[in-house]
């Protein structure tokens, strides 16, 4: 056989390239990798593990043997909207059509631990998610789906102590006892502080609560996972796979720390455990992400001496990106989210879910949700894809790729090792820092044309059709759960339901007892998820986290931009006619904590030169009012990602006119329904910024706006 060297190579490249070399066309990746064309035997010198097997520690190429050759990965839509009834319809007829587990959506008053019928949450129930106000609620949720047979996953964080107790007592009512429970709650806390945001109390009581959490079942429930170590909202949040690999694995051993300090042995819970990444559209990089967080799972729990394989073996859901998808030419979003799940089915996944394409606009419609199960079950059922272990093990590529990626990730986690874990680091705010950056340059990179998306910023369309997309009555919904509330308080023993609150605060004050097992008996005695929740708070309050911003990152990119110098005289001349910068007051109204536009949008305009206030989140209309009245600020500027602007923007105009502050211009990005926005227009809204919307095209509409 003639034998070649990469001289040879080099050669032909150059003879292709008219001269020029490889190097000329090496590319970088966000994580800022030096990527090559072309890769040989010799990339893998010098590394260890990349001659691995499935189901063998490290367990780089998969955590079981036969992967899906003997068994597909679940497929597990996640979802959930308005009553329970519908979401219950909903999923009956989903399992039906091929799905093999659920996924729980809740509303954010529910993660938030609110009732439906408190006055903070008016515009969130059921509009991202089901309203559960208590194990009535559950019980309807799973009505005939026996759950002695069914898995099933639900992201819960906040609350998650009466959600959990919930549905534990709807099984019990099912006939369904505790240690038959499949499936997973998510109880990862340490992300909520640093991205998502649906916490409830400050770090310490959350930490408690999820020590006894994993403690309970462990005891009690067998085959339950007690917790989802989830990367994927930091890289929803910004974060690049160095830091979404490096945080959740952090976040992992800083749980694991927790439960050893319970005095739980590691094999006693550790087998339980599970994670969830983010998929995007950073195909090779995704792939070699899941096979990174396997070897460094396994390295890491190394130290607490397991004597179970199962311990070390890390097992992930892991769902397509809905940051990647696109209000502009949305049927392009079929496309993202095929690859995508390619990509989490090469990297290895043991569950997925594929987003529908119309998530960039609201809850997926019955059609776009067949859509993205069937995107599962095609690849599943109809390319043979499954009958091979780890296609990518042993590609000089990839290989090198998955060792740069976990050495990088390394790094990281010796700095946070160093500030004394990760509770420590996300107390100094360091994690929260290096996501907003990681989205700030991802943001500049987009409007400067750098990344390329196929309808955003190349190849737009001269006319966008309009989508019919899913609208949940909130009234109707709120109603509907005010009622049941109602009842359910009528109904029920309230000296049996005082008895339970107060132990829940007795067992927070004192550190002793099991708080699960306390909430179970709380919820059993038809206590409300918001009273549960509120016991806890009582002792313990209910957490605020810092508003500060990153600054520089963005107009970093910009400095010799003939576009971005242009409008930057027009902010000097804003300031010479009225006297002062444009002042803008950027607000979250509702408890939806998705934060990425909102910070993003902060963090640019001010390097372009307004003036920017930052809200805290979870703000009521009247508080917004308040606060930019406060300020003396020109404009508002409105966050919505959870379909809460109907509600809420109108009565932010009307406490603004209550106020007499009806200069006070308001303006609303995110994701909001075209169907929507005649109505905002008409209530009093001067602009509607969607998903895409580059920065500095925003920035001059509002500028204009406000120098009329």
């Amino acid at each position: 056989m003639t034998q070649h060297n990469i001289s040879d190579w080099e050669q032909l490249c150059k003879k292709e390239l008219k001269g020029k070399t490889s190097q000329d066309i090496a590319w970088s990746t966000p994580e800022g990798f030096q990527m090559k064309v072309f890769y040989t035997k010799d990339d893998l010198d010098q590394l260890e593990n990349t001659d691995t097997i499935a189901g063998i520690f490290p367990f780089v190429r998969g955590p079981r043997a036969t992967m899906y050759a003997n068994r597909p990965w679940t497929i597990r839509q996640y979802a959930g909207f308005s009553t329970a009834e519908e979401s219950n319809a909903f999923y009956k007829k989903n399992l039906k059509m091929g799905q093999k587990g659920l996924s729980v959506a809740f509303d954010l008053a529910t993660h938030r631990g609110y009732d439906s019928d408190h006055e903070r949450v008016v515009g969130d129930v059921g509009k991202a998610g089901v309203a559960i106000d208590s194990v009535e609620d559950m019980k309807i949720l799973f009505n005939e789906i026996p759950l002695d047979k069914m898995s099933v996953s639900m992201t819960m964080n906040g609350a998650v102590l009466p959600i959990l107790a919930a549905y534990i007592v709807a099984a019990k009512e099912q006939g369904v006892s505790q240690d038959k429970l499949m499936g997973t709650i998510q109880n990862d806390i340490l992300k909520e502080f640093m991205v998502r945001n649906t916490y409830i109390y400050p770090p310490k009581m959350s930490m408690r609560i999820i020590a006894d959490i994993i403690e309970y079942t462990s005891q009690n429930m067998p085959k339950y996972n007690s917790i989802s170590i989830s990367g994927y909202h930091m890289q929803e949040a910004g974060a690049d796979a160095v830091h979404e690999l490096a945080f959740t694995i952090a976040d992992g051993l800083e749980y694991c720390e927790c439960a050893i300090d319970k005095g739980l042995n590691i094999d006693s819970f550790a087998p339980r455990l599970s994670f969830f990444f983010a998929i995007g559209m950073n195909f090779y990089m995704e792939i070699a992400k899941l096979r990174a967080a396997r070897l460094l799972w396994a390295e890491s729990l190394e130290q607490f001496e397991p004597k179970d394989p199962k311990s070390s073996m890390l097992r992930t859901h892991c769902q397509t990106s809905g940051w990647s998808l696109t209000e502009q030419d949305p049927y392009n979003n079929l496309i993202r989210t095929t690859i995508e799940a390619m990509a989490a089915v090469m990297g290895g996944t043991q569950s997925l879910h594929t987003n529908a394409m119309d998530e960039a606009i609201a809850l997926p419609s019955e059609n776009s949700a067949r859509w993205a199960r069937n995107t599962q079950l095609i690849i599943q059922e109809e390319t043979n894809i499954c009958k091979i272990v780890d296609p990518f093990g042993g590609s000089y590529f990839m290989e090198s790729l998955t060792h740069s990626l976990a050495d990088e990730a390394r790094k990281i986690l010796k700095e946070v090792k160093d500030m004394g874990g990760m509770s420590k680091a996300i107390e100094q705010g360091y994690p929260k820092l290096k996501i907003e950056e990681c989205a700030a340059k991802k943001q500049a990179r987009i409007d400067k044309g750098d990344d390329v998306i196929v309808g955003v910023n190349k190849y737009q369309l001269d006319q966008e059709d309009e989508l019919e997309v899913l609208n949940v009555d909130n009234k109707v919904v709120l109603e509907n759960q005010v009622k049941r509330l109602t009842k359910l308080k009528k109904d029920r023993d309230d000296t049996k339901v005082k008895a339970c609150l107060d132990k829940i605060v007795e067992a927070a004050k004192s550190g002793e007892q099991n708080l699960l097992a306390l909430s179970i008996d709380a919820m059993e005695a038809r206590c409300t998820l918001g009273e549960v929740s509120d016991a806890i708070a009582s002792v313990s309050s209910r957490y605020e986290a810092s508003s500060s911003l990153v600054s520089g990152v963005y107009g970093s990119h910009f400095q010799d931009d003939q576009e971005y110098i242009e409008f930057s005289q027009k902010i000097k001349a804003f300031h010479t006619k009225h006297g002062r910068n444009p002042r803008l007051y950027v607000a979250k109204m509702g408890q939806d904590g998705h934060d990425r536009g909102a910070r993003i949008i902060a963090s640019a305009f001010a390097d372009i030169g307004f003036d920017v206030d930052v809200g805290p989140l979870f703000q009521t209309p009247q508080e917004v009012a308040r606060a930019a009245m406060e300020s003396d600020v020109h404009a508002i500027g409105v966050s919505s990602l959870a379909g809460g602007h109907n509600t809420l923007v109108p009565s932010l105009i009307a406490e603004l006119k209550k106020l007499d502050c009806e200069d006070i211009q308001v303006f609303c990005g995110g994701v909001i329904p075209k169907q929507d926005y005649q109505q905002l227009y008409d209530d009093g809204v001067f602009g509607i910024f969607g998903p895409g919307t580059p920065i500095l095209q925003s920035a001059a509409s509002i500028l204009k706006q406000l120098d009329k």
